[in-house]
This record gives structure tokens, sequence and C-alpha cells, in this order.
């Protein structure tokens, strides 16, 4: 009997530990960074997300290499095949959804927050209209368009995080991969604007320590695709292969990820960080290795 106490005891701290206190999450994603960039950009804040946190150069998309898929793919936790957004600029599935959630489309990260944790406060900030036809628009508490202003797109996400405190925010920058179909991906402009996004991703740093929540927020910094010359959609590494950051408390420091990820995996990892439960019909896997 005593044995059996002292496992139940070490199950629950073991339980204890890896259970998270996480109150806020912000992911920001950065649409056409290819991973070939990632060690070239001149980008101190990402780089310093890095230094606090997990890294991988490696992660994959799913395909085709496009937007739409690949946005749905990372909010919905599945591949093409079974969410059913199969092209650049997808507005409806043209598969049909495998599984509807009671909001109508396949579920997402956002549905299972208000489904298990109905009093969270969530938000999306998007500069590419694209994103907006892959939400559940109805049960997303802000739902704000900058219409391709990228400047705006960061302020107004730096303000809510100050004043609102979301559970969770995604923000969408459309840069770099805009700059990647004008002069070309892994060109000087292109690591130009890499340069710009930088300073954008850490307006939102500074506004997740101003808004005091800084020891309980976990920020991600992914893309959807690369791209290779002055587009993207095919096979290439220069397309397929992509960078995620993951930094804040829980989160091992400067360590490189080493297992297979594909951008389907990052639904289950916010889940997890949220201690919320998957749906069936995701087949991503949280990246346990980035856990402390």
């Amino acid at each position: 009997m005593k044995r059996i106490f002292i496992f139940i005891l070490l199950s629950a701290y073991v339980f204890k530990l890896d259970a998270s206190d996480i109150k806020h999450v912000v992911v920001i994603g950065c649409d056409g960074f290819g991973a070939y960039a990632y060690h070239k950009a001149d980008m101190p804040n990402l780089k310093k997300l890095a230094e606090n946190g997990s890294w991988s150069a490696k992660a994959r998309t799913v395909l085709p290499s496009s937007s739409a898929v690949n946005w749905a793919s990372i909010l919905m936790g599945a591949s093409p095949t079974l969410h059913g957004y199969t092209e650049w600029g997808s507005k409806t599935p043209e598969i049909p959804s495998v599984v509807t959630s009671q909001y109508g489309k396949f579920p997402s990260i956002y549905t299972i927050l208000r489904e298990q944790m109905p009093q969270s406060k969530t938000a999306v900030i998007y500069s590419w209209e694209g994103i907006e036809h892959l939400l559940e628009k109805d049960i997303i508490n802000l739902v704000i368009p900058t219409k391709s202003n990228e400047d705006l797109t960061a302020d107004t996400t730096a303000a809510i995080i100050k004043r609102e405190k979301p559970t969770f925010t995604f923000i969408h920058f459309d840069e770099p991969d805009h700059t990647g179909h004008g002069a070309g991906h892994d060109m000087p402009e292109y690591y130009a604007m890499l340069k710009k996004v930088d300073e954008r991703i850490g307006k939102i740093v500074q506004a997740v320590k101003d808004a005091g929540i800084e020891k309980e927020t976990i920020i991600m910094v992914i893309s959807d695709h690369g791209g290779i010359g002055k587009g993207h959609g095919k096979k290439s590494l220069q397309e397929v292969e992509i960078p995620i950051v993951i930094s804040g408390p829980g989160i091992k420091k400067g360590y490189e990820l080493k297992n297979v990820i594909i951008d389907y995996d990052y639904a289950p990892t916010i889940a997890r960080m949220f201690g919320l439960k998957v749906p069936q019909a995701w087949r991503g896997q949280a990246i346990g290795e980035a856990f402390k």
C-alpha cells in the first residue's frame, strides 16, 4: 500500500511538472519565409527568441507549398486531404472536410479553445485577406484585417496585446512573400524585407513585455512556405522547408529541434500548451522535444 501511495505521489509530481501554466500564446506567421533564409537574414529579434527558446530550420510544409493550403493545415492540425483546402487561395474546401465542428468548418485551434476554454479571449490580425476564409470568425473575439498594411498589423497587434491580453493571438504578415513574388526569393530585396519583418516581430515581443505577461506567454514564429525565383507551390526544398521558433516559459533554451516537424504539428503543440484535448481528426503531433 505504501508503495502504491508513493507511486501515485510521484505520478502527480511528474504531471505537475509537465502541466502548463501558460496563460497566453502568440503565434506570428510570416508568409513566404523560407528556411534557407533563417541563418542568412539579419533578424536579431527572431534570433533572440531562438536563443531563449527552441528552433528548427528544417520543418516542412504540406503540398502544394502555397498559402491557404498550409495556413489551413497549421490552424487545423491536419493535411489537405482531411480539411479540404487544396489551392493557393482556397475560400471553401475543394474536397469536403472529413468532419466539421458545430461551427461549420473543420475543427481548428480556435474551435477547441472555444469548446474547452469558453472564457478564453482570442484574436486574429491579418494582412492577407485569404486568411479570413479559413477561420470560424463568429467564435473569435477580435478579427482584424489590415489590408496588407504590415506596419498597421504590427501596431494593431501590439495595442491589442497590451490592452486585451488575449489567451491566443494569431498574427499573419504577408511579407516576405509579397517581396518574394516581386523581386524574387533569396534576393537582396527579400532580405531587406525580412529585416523589416523582424522589426515588427520586435514590436510584438515588446508588447508582451509591456503588458506584464512575458512570464506566462509563449511566442511562436512560423511560416507557411518558402520560395524559389519569384514563386512557390512546387516541391523544391527552397519551397517546402520552413523555420519555426518557439520561445517562452517551459520551453528549452537555445535548443535546435531534431525531430521531424510538419506544419500541421503546430496546432497540437499549441493545444498542449493550454492542456487541451485534440480532435480525433487531427493528424499532427505536439513538438514534444521543445518542452523542458
